[in-house]
């Protein structure tokens, strides 16, 4: 198979894991006799030191023209710092998902055995849970009508039926792929978005008997996955209570640099780590490189290079338990090793297999 792939590196330590990405993607595509090419362009805090757009158009066309994007991350301090600030790097991320039509975030979220003991829930909470946040990306207050001013401020949370549809087939896919089993999150008894969300999921229901099918407000779904993450299979939620949900799932198996993400829709995909670009750590060799690797495991299998996306799966567990672990989740009085010395671990394995 023939890929062209847009690499999207960003801000932060996302230039960094990056290589790391892309390096294991190169080693696959050699041992299965594909034929990968790279195209980097702009994005973030970078695109908008040097030409004042956080998603150039230049980057846009390029991740038009490619099969997928392996994208890692944006944000800068100085702008975090500036509430006055007219651009930002998050602007290029929302536009990127605007112009490429990426209604679906698709994030996993898994333990590693042998790294429970990271998990801040105990283990007889949280061994074994395996679900799915589906977060709709592309509407709600995020990409609504919106009022600044020094004395009122607003964001309109609007959905359309379609918009609603879309995310709740995409949502019923995956659970016919899994346990049988969608949750459907809103906040119905309060806000009149939310009641339309739960409306058009009633109505769609009949349409997959073999899918159970349950609701469950935000503020009871954020509790339930502390209390019991094994509940769940496949959540759909719209986009504000999706991007709060994903990050607090995050913390299930331990690090938010263990969990890759997809985004999907009429355009090309998007494949992305799930966490920010921590500037505070860049330059110093150690963010976790496995998120990003596991998004190019997302991404092969997105393809439909299954044996592919296991091997970069199998590598990245075998280098969890021989302890080629970044600091965050190294073992007490383990050997040390960083970002690159994890990434080319990974590729060795996959080169050796």
């Amino acid at each position: 198979m023939k890929l062209k792939i847009a690499v999207l590196a960003g801000d932060g330590i996302g230039p960094e894991i990056s290589v790391q990405g892309v390096d294991v993607l190169t080693a696959v595509a050699e041992k299965f006799g594909h034929e990968v090419s790279y195209k980097s362009a702009l994005c973030g805090a970078t695109a908008i030191d040097a030409v004042d757009d956080p998603f150039p158009e230049e980057t846009f066309k390029i991740c038009q023209e490619a099969d997928a994007v392996l994208f890692s991350a944006v944000g800068d301090p100085k702008f975090d710092n500036n509430p006055s600030a007219k651009v930002r790097p998050e602007q290029g991320l929302l536009a990127m998902r605007k112009k490429l039509g990426l209604f679906a975030n698709v994030r996993p979220v898994q333990t590693f055995d042998c790294l429970i003991h990271k998990s801040p829930l105990k283990d007889e909470l949280v061994r074994g849970a395996d679900f799915i946040c589906i977060r709709e990306l592309t509407g709600g207050m995020y990409f609504g009508e919106k009022h600044e001013g020094d004395d009122m401020a607003y964001d309109t949370n609007k959905y359309t039926r379609e918009e609603v549809e879309r995310i709740l087939k995409v949502g019923y896919e995956y659970a016919l792929r899994r346990r049988k089993h969608l949750t459907v999150v809103d906040k119905a008894n309060v806000l009149a978005s939310s009641r339309l969300w739960r409306k058009v999921a009633q109505e769609m229901a009949p349409q997959y008997p073999e899918v159970t099918t349950d609701f469950m407000y935000v503020d009871n779904a954020s509790m339930r996955m502390i209390q019991e993450p094994r509940f769940f299979d496949v959540m759909v939620t719209e986009n504000t209570f999706g991007d709060i949900l994903t990050d607090e799932g995050s913390c299930i198996s331990g690090s938010m640099g263990l969990l890759p993400s997809a985004s999907t829709g009429t355009g090309t995909p998007v494949f992305e780590p799930i966490h920010g670009s921590w500037p505070q750590a860049k330059g110093l060799n150690i963010a976790n490189p496995l998120a990003q690797i596991l998004s190019v495991a997302m991404l092969l299998e997105y393809f439909n290079l299954m044996e592919e996306g296991a091997l970069v799966r199998e590598a990245v567990d075998a280098s969890l338990e021989a302890n080629v672990r970044t600091p965050e989740i190294q073992v007490a009085d383990g050997a040390k090793y960083g970002t690159r010395e994890v990434g080319q671990w990974i590729v060795e394995y996959i080169r050796r297999r």
